[in-house]
């Protein structure tokens, strides 16, 4: 897949790269998210790009050496004690300024320690003749390395640079889809570049989710474990975390009773996969996050999402080949599976969107009771800036709806939200396809538009 986006960080990066003195620059995300692939995007051929590995501090000194060789003759020829040394020649010998990128910078402060405060004492100085470029996977690492206070690097960066996933509409015009199918994708890929070219090698949605993730030779089988090594030190409780949310289990109390855990002693762990993007606490509309009691996890990063509800209670039937089995569950429950990733992509293109000439803030879902015998549910629900007006929204991802009846029930739902008073109701359905198009209906190509 070509390279799409990243319009803002790029002009960002060239600005600092081409500032009038040598810029410190860090950039982190998780892995696969495209931090390699943006970087060299704006380095120039003159510049030096390396990218390290778990090997020992003198090795990685003669590599990066090697590859500084590449640029200024002679470079490699030398054998440097120490990172100090290096550096410091690198300095005296450069003439024009250029870029030197140290990727995976973890692997480097861990075979290094002392890199960082050395690091700290050049940029101080003043005196550096070349920008420097941090990139990382490890999130945890990243922070802890340049970001957090008690870091030598602390305040010292340029520019810092934390990538996000790929907004639904550039995915969608780089994969040439049509919007529901764009839609069905991101509910699988999300917005990671790397998953994105690896389901296009595919001709198929479903044929890229069986040979990817439905089998034990799937290039993504393992992946979430990859992802916890960077960042989390108690990968089973991790994923056991992961596996309870994913199949259903939404309250912190209920997740302590299957982990046979004290709630209190889930807080943390629960908290850094927040941190980390790959899960979020619920709350139902109009309530307070720090006060609530009603907070639901559920899984925010899609493919955790689809892993941990299909792969994971259906390993052992994988692992013995069995996949056709697997992937008439996937195809059963696709829909319903795709419905919750609708709900958020809609709860999403609401807030902060001018619809039918009124101004939302944030929208969310609300659930709870309207009476003694009655809970309700609304999936999108959203208050216009000058709280005249309330949207209340239906999503469902379905082949046929009949969306005369479903506005008349979410209007009708509405009136009997506690919070109603004094404010007209807007209802809105949003549906996967519809022959009549209408204003309070709204369609994949329609959200996606709002997405932008």
């Amino acid at each position: 897949m070509k390279f799409v986006d990243r319009i803002e960080e790029q002009e960002r990066l060239n600005a600092a790269l081409n500032a009038e003195t040598p810029a410190f620059i860090v950039v982190y995300g998780r892995r696969r998210i495209g931090k390699s692939t943006l970087i060299k995007k704006v380095l120039s051929p003159a510049d030096v790009y390396y990218m390290a590995d778990q090997t020992e501090r003198s090795h990685q000194i003669e590599l990066l050496a090697k590859e500084i060789g590449l640029r200024i003759d002679g470079f490699d020829r030398v054998v440097y004690p120490d990172w100090q040394a290096l550096f410091e020649a690198l300095n005296f010998r450069t003439k024009e300024r250029f870029t030197l990128c140290l990727d995976e910078f973890p692997y480097l402060a861990k075979s290094s320690p002392e890199l960082p405060a050395l690091l700290q004492k050049l940029i101080d100085k003043k005196s550096l003749r070349y920008n420097i470029v941090l990139c990382g996977s490890s999130q945890q690492l990243m922070q802890g390395l340049v970001i957090d206070a008690s870091s030598p690097l602390y305040g010292r960066a340029d520019q810092i640079l934390k990538l996000s996933p790929i907004p639904l509409h550039y995915l969608h015009q780089a994969a040439g889809c049509s919007a529901q199918s764009a839609i069905e994708e991101y509910a699988v890929w999300g917005g990671i570049p790397r998953y994105w070219e690896i389901r296009l090698q595919s001709a198929s949605l479903m044929e890229a989710i069986a040979y990817n993730l439905l089998d034990a030779q799937g290039l993504l089988f393992e992946e979430p474990y990859r992802l916890f090594i960077d960042d989390m030190r108690d990968i089973v409780q991790a994923s056991t975390l992961l596996s309870f949310i994913g199949n259903g289990v939404n309250r912190i109390s209920e997740i302590a009773a299957r982990a046979n855990k004290p709630a209190t002693s889930l807080s943390g762990p629960l908290d850094k996969l927040i941190t980390l993007g790959y899960i979020q606490r619920e709350i139902p509309f109009g309530e307070s996050p720090r006060n609530s009691k009603k907070g639901l996890y559920k899984i925010s990063d899609p493919l955790m999402d689809f892993y941990f509800r299909f792969v994971v209670p259906n390993r052992s039937l994988i692992e013995l080949g069995r996949r056709k089995v697997v992937m008439q569950e996937v195809t059963q429950r696709f829909n319903g599976y795709v419905s919750k990733h609708w709900e958020e992509l809609c709860r999403r293109a609401v807030s902060g969107q001018l619809l039918t000439g009124k101004q939302y803030g944030m929208a969310s879902r609300w659930w709870g009771s309207v009476s003694r015998n009655e809970q309700m549910e609304i999936d999108v629900v959203a208050e216009s800036t000058d709280g005249k007006y309330l949207l209340a929204g239906e999503c469902k991802w379905a082949d046929k709806e009949d969306a005369e009846y479903l506005l008349k029930q979410v209007a009708e739902k509405a009136k009997k939200l506690p919070f109603v008073a004094n404010k007209e109701i807007v209802p809105l359905v949003f549906l996967k396809n519809n022959k009549a198009p209408a204003e309070n209906i709204i369609l994949p190509e329609q959200v996606i538009e709002m997405l932008k």
